[in-house]
């Protein structure tokens, strides 16, 4: 019973991390930039994916074994520390859910014809209905799980109906023909950047799986949310290169919209509108939870409120977006900011990962130290890089 009990816990922090990274800004990104490379985006994907497994094994250990969460870990390396990465986090995370709560609303307009700002209000009352349940935890780990597996099986149908070229993909995955270090780092900051990197595993240690002795459920469901994110990114690459190969034109209005439409017809569009709502309420659902989880150590009353404090945190992005709308340059620059927050966030965990204060007798693998300095040096001159030619663009 326990291990069906664990199973449960490792999948919904698995599904959290994975929907969390898969929003309307995921589904953009992968269109657009498939687009742009074409089959040489297939490299792109595989460079991301082993650094998003780098990433989370270092970052869910450090948490599972301090047995704390990202800034108490963050302020036991340097006071201080703790409190402004949270200030990035959550600014991060209120940015993102505006354009989450923006993407649910065009889900349900596209499915039922309603106003966006109609649709963007149904879908945060939606989220909002978790949390005002007394399991929130538990009924928002079968929330994502339920959706997460409907996106995946929908996309996987449009990307057979497309008729990708698979074997060029296959090839160009290897051997690119282009290298885009923009492309890069805003797949690793839109899957691991920011609250994401720290959804999954802020989950597991509020559902009690923490300590050494459950490393091995801490590994098992870090590389599960990698991979579930990884496959919805695979699968709506090929959709979009089997419609980009028939000679097809994207909407440059809606993109991903287009893939569907293109590759399904009408049918295929009302998907597109399922997978949507699907991507933008549980990143709405990710984002509040994991945002809020970063500053409920600061003061109790917040601890003890959480879920009020979290509808709160879906409140204000809803009502941003119903009066102000989409802010395009902020959730752009949230972006790029979160390509920067990854290599402060996880040097410090590698810093935490071998403080005998925080973490005892636990001696963090050699391997996993080694490729979590390359990712901080890589993903700081690459958003260093990306930067600069924003700056000069």
């Amino acid at each position: 019973m326990k291990t069906q009990r664990n199973w449960s816990v490792l999948l919904g922090a698995a599904f959290l991390m994975a929907t969390s990274a898969v929003g309307p800004g995921f589904l953009t990104q992968t269109t657009v930039f498939t687009q742009s490379l074409g089959a040489s985006f297939g490299f792109v994907i595989l460079l991301s994916i082993v650094l998003d497994i780098g990433v989370q094994l270092n970052v869910w250990r450090v948490i599972a074994v301090s047995e704390k969460r990202a800034q108490d870990v963050a302020n036991a390396v340097l006071p201080g520390l703790g409190a402004f990465i949270a200030f990035l986090i959550v600014l991060g995370g209120l940015a993102f859910n505006i354009g989450n709560v923006g993407g649910a609303g065009l889900g349900l307009h596209v499915l039922a014809g309603i106003p966006v700002e109609v649709g963007a209000v149904i879908s945060a009352a939606i989220a909002i209905g978790i949390f005002l349940v007394r399991e929130a935890g538990k009924l928002m780990d079968r929330f994502t799980q339920i959706l997460g597996a409907l996106m995946i099986g929908l996309i996987v149908y449009v990307a057979w109906v497309s008729s990708p070229p698979v074997a060029e993909a296959a090839i160009r995955t290897i051997a690119p023909e282009e290298v885009d270090f923009a492309a890069i780092v805003t797949l690793v900051g839109g899957t691991v950047g920011g609250y994401i990197t720290f959804a999954g595993g802020h989950r597991l240690l509020d559902a009690g799986v923490k300590g050494k002795e459950a490393l091995g459920q801490v590994t098992a469901s870090a590389v599960s949310g990698i991979s579930l994110a990884s496959i919805i990114r695979i699968f709506l690459f090929l959709a979009t290169l089997g419609v980009l190969q028939q000679g097809k034109i994207l909407n440059p209005e809606n993109p991903p919209a287009s893939v569907f439409e293109l590759a399904a017809g009408s049918f295929g569009y009302k998907l597109f509108g399922v997978v949507m709502l699907s991507a933008a309420v549980t990143s709405v659902v990710g984002s509040a939870y994991t945002s809020v989880s970063f500053i409920k150590s600061f003061d109790k009353r917040i601890a003890e409120h959480e879920n009020w404090v979290i509808i709160g945190f879906i409140v204000v992005s809803t009502t941003i977006f119903i009066f102000i709308g989409k802010p395009v340059k902020l959730l752009v620059w949230a972006g790029l900011l979160n390509g920067f927050v990854l290599p402060v966030t996880l040097a410090t965990m590698l810093l935490a990962a071998h403080k005998k204060s925080l973490m005892g007798n636990y001696r963090h693998p050699k391997l996993l130290t080694l490729f979590g300095v390359l990712v901080v040096l890589l993903m700081a001159w690459m958003a260093g890089s990306t930067l600069l030619q924003q700056i000069g663009g």
